[in-house]
C-alpha cells in the first residue's frame, strides 16, 4: 500500500491538497512528520526512517537520491520506495498538479508493494 512522505522540496500544501482529493491516503509533509526532526537531515537517515515506517519518499532530488539508491541496491539495503519528481514535468510551485499526480498514482498503483520501488512521477490530468 502506498503511504507517502513528502521531503522538504515539496510544500506541505501538496499533502493537504492530496488529502482533500483522496481522504483515505496517508501522506506526511516532512516539516510536520516526526515533529520536523528530519528537516535538513542526510538522505541516508531520511530513507532509513521512512523505510522503518513503511513510507515511500517523494522528492525532487534527482541528483543525489538515485546514486544513494544504487548504492543501497548493491548493499542489499531495503527502502520504502522513492517517487522522483522532475521539475520539467511538474514544477515545484504547481501544488495542484503535484497533488493530482500523486492522487492519480495512488489510484492506479496504490495497492502495489512499494518497498524498493523507484519511479518518476508522471503528470496526471
Amino acid at each position: 500500500m502506498l503511504r507517502l512522505l513528502l521531503d522538504e522540496h515539496l510544500s506541505p500544501d501538496v499533502a493537504a491538497g492530496l488529502r482533500r482529493m483522496n481522504p483515505g491516503i496517508e501522506v506526511h509533509a516532512i516539516s510536520q512528520w516526526e515533529g520536523g526532526r528530519f528537516l535538513g537531515r542526510a538522505d541516508h537517515d531520511l530513507l532509513t526512517k521512512a523505510a522503518a515506517h513503511g513510507l515511500t519518499l517523494v522528492t525532487y532530488d534527482c541528483r543525489t537520491i538515485p546514486d544513494l539508491l544504487m548504492e543501497w541496491e548493491l548493499l542489499g539495503l531495503p527502502h520504502g520506495g522513492v517517487i522522483l519528481v522532475d521539475e520539467k514535468t511538474i514544477a515545484p510551485g504547481d501544488i495542484g498538479g503535484l497533488a493530482r499526480a500523486l492522487a492519480g498514482l495512488s489510484r492506479d498503483h496504490g495497492q502495489q508493494d512499494w518497498q524498493r520501488r523507484v519511479m518518476f512521477l508522471p503528470r496526471y490530468r
